[in-house]
This record gives C-alpha cells, sequence and structure tokens, in this order.
C-alpha cells in the first residue's frame, strides 16, 4: 500500500474511532461473503463492520490514545463501530456468534478504555437502553402518579366540604352569620326574653331585712 493511502486509510479507522460509542473487535476467519452480509444487516444503524488491516488498526488505536489494542489484533480482523446502542449492538454480535461460530469476538473498547472478550459478554447480558428507559420512564409515572394523588386528595377533600358548606349555606343563611340569623334577633322569642327581663324586681326595693326590724322593738322597750 502507497503511504498516501495508508495514510488515509488510518484517517478513515481514526475518524471511525472518534465518531463511534464503542468497538468490537472480531475474527471473522472462515464466514463467508454471505454470512458477513448477514452480519451487518443484523446490525443494522447501530453499527458498522469493517474489516481492517491489523498493522494500520494498531496505528489508528495509538492515535486515538487506545492501550492494550495491539494483542487483540491477530488474524483476520474485523471491528464493529457502534453509532447506537453499544449493548444492543453487544447482543446483536453474540447472538450472531451463537449461530456462527466462525465468528469471534475479541475484546472491544468503550469510553477509550479496553475490554476482554468476557467484558463484551457481560455487556451483551445487560438490558438495552430502550428497556432501561423504559423501566426508568415507569419508575417515575408511578412516583408522579402517588404524588399527585397525595396533592389531590386534599383538595378534592376541600371541594367536597366547600360544596356542602355552600348547599347548607342556601337552606339556612345563618350558617355564614355565626349561627344567628336576624330574625331570629328581632323575633318573638327575642321579644319575650326582653319581657322577661323588664318584669325582675330592681334590687333597691327589696324588703327591709327582718332584722332591721327587731332592733327597733329592742330600742323601744329598753326606753319604756
Amino acid at each position: 500500500m502507497a503511504r498516501p493511502e495508508k495514510t488515509a486509510a488510518v484517517a478513515e479507522i481514526v475518524e471511525s474511532f472518534n465518531e463511534s460509542a464503542g468497538a468490537v473487535l472480531t475474527e471473522y476467519r472462515g464466514l463467508t461473503v454471505k454470512e458477513l452480509q448477514d452480519l451487518r444487516r443484523s446490525l443494522g444503524e447501530n453499527a458498522t463492520y469493517a474489516v481492517v488491516k491489523n498493522t494500520l488498526a494498531k496505528l489508528a488505536a495509538n492515535e486515538v490514545g487506545i492501550d492494550g489494542f495491539d494483542d487483540l489484533l491477530t488474524g483476520p480482523t474485523a471491528i464493529a463501530f457502534i453509532s447506537g446502542d453499544v449493548v444492543e449492538a453487544a447482543k446483536g454480535l453474540r447472538d450472531f456468534a451463537k449461530a456462527n461460530p466462525a465468528l469471534v469476538i475479541k475484546g472491544g473498547v468503550l469510553d477509550g478504555n479496553t475490554l476482554d472478550a468476557s467484558e463484551v459478554a457481560k455487556l451483551a447480558d445487560l438490558e438495552s437502553r430502550e428497556v432501561l428507559m423504559g423501566k426508568l420512564a415507569g419508575a417515575m409515572l408511578a412516583s408522579l402518579s402517588q404524588a399527585v394523588y397525595l396533592l389531590n386528595a386534599p383538595l378534592s377533600q376541600a371541594a367536597r366540604l366547600a360544596g356542602a358548606l355552600e348547599a347548607k349555606a342556601q337552606q339556612d343563611p345563618s350558617i355564614l352569620a355565626g349561627g344567628a340569623s336576624q330574625e331570629d334577633s328581632t323575633g318573638p322569642a327575642a321579644a319575650e326574653e326582653t319581657k322577661v327581663v323588664d318584669e325582675a324586681p330592681a334590687a333597691e326595693e327589696a324588703p327591709e331585712a327582718p332584722a332591721a326590724e327587731a332592733s327597733e322593738e329592742t330600742t323601744e322597750s329598753t326606753d319604756a
């Protein structure tokens, strides 16, 4: 490969690393052209599966600061550059490898950190971002529903109480006047109460006490 072509090829791999959320390194020895096409279709928009030369991949990995990739770059190599959900792409590669043992997952890189084959397998066992987001949304909705119930319950009770009070006030306006309506203050009961107060004897008209009369009789007897 001429030097300009080599430089362009390395730059292309570097760009793929930089634009990807992660990458999975595989060996495709023994896969047919049709099987490789099926693998690319199975990954869909989540990843781009590209066959690379080991020497060029090493140069590109060193340029973007990925350590520990050299030992994985042996044999026929192809890299799945993942642009979508990393977990979903890892699941797709794992499932394809189970159906097609010729595909060997050797490792990968995620957030600049090198992963070995077992770590990629663990990544594939995780729930996908879509599932996790669905569970998170469900939990948030459940919490929100509980919060709305707690906030609305006192308000609804207050609304029912206000409605009952309004209906009662329409039947008996005295409720809003502290329990005594204008009719009660001027009606027959009030007049009778006034009459009873007027007929009560005053304190100054009370009869003299018997003790005073006894004192006068004793004085007259002494004079005689």
